[in-house]
């Protein structure tokens, strides 16, 4: 079930409760409303396909997704092959990231944030040399 500040966003932009669920590149399940999914595959047409790599991503993110609708009551079916994926089987975490969200498996959520935590100094200063910027 979403909850009623995710549901509220996705029927923002997409009146009928329809969006996106896809694997995502660490291990849990990314929910995208349908414009901000048309971005993203228009992003993709963008890419050099003759590059293995791009077909790869492409094919990963892409070839997964699957259309679901946010019924009455703000539940969603995830697919099989995306609880498979992301190992969703006991307690789950939804996560808002940006203009999407996340659905963990609660372990492997806190794993994550673990190894976040632990070299989040370095990886910003990293980032930071390369040129990114985070406005807190």
């Amino acid at each position: 079930m979403l909850p009623p500040e995710f549901r509220e966003e996705v029927l923002r932009h997409s009146s009928d409760g329809r969006l996106m669920l896809t694997n995502n590149f660490d291990g849990a399940v990314s929910g995208y409303p349908m414009p901000i999914w048309e971005e993203l595959e228009l992003s993709f047409q963008a890419g050099n396909t003759l590059d293995p790599r791009v077909r790869n991503i492409e094919r990963f993110f892409i070839a997964g997704a699957m259309e679901v609708t946010v019924d009455k009551q703000g539940r969603i079916l995830i697919p099989p092959h995306l609880r498979n994926y992301a190992a969703l089987d006991k307690e789950l975490v939804l996560a808002g990231v940006g203009r999407k969200f996340e659905i963990w498996n609660q372990d492997r959520f806190e794993e994550r944030r673990r190894q976040v935590e632990q070299s989040f100094d370095s990886d910003l200063a990293e980032l930071a040399a390369s040129g990114f910027t985070l406005r807190l």
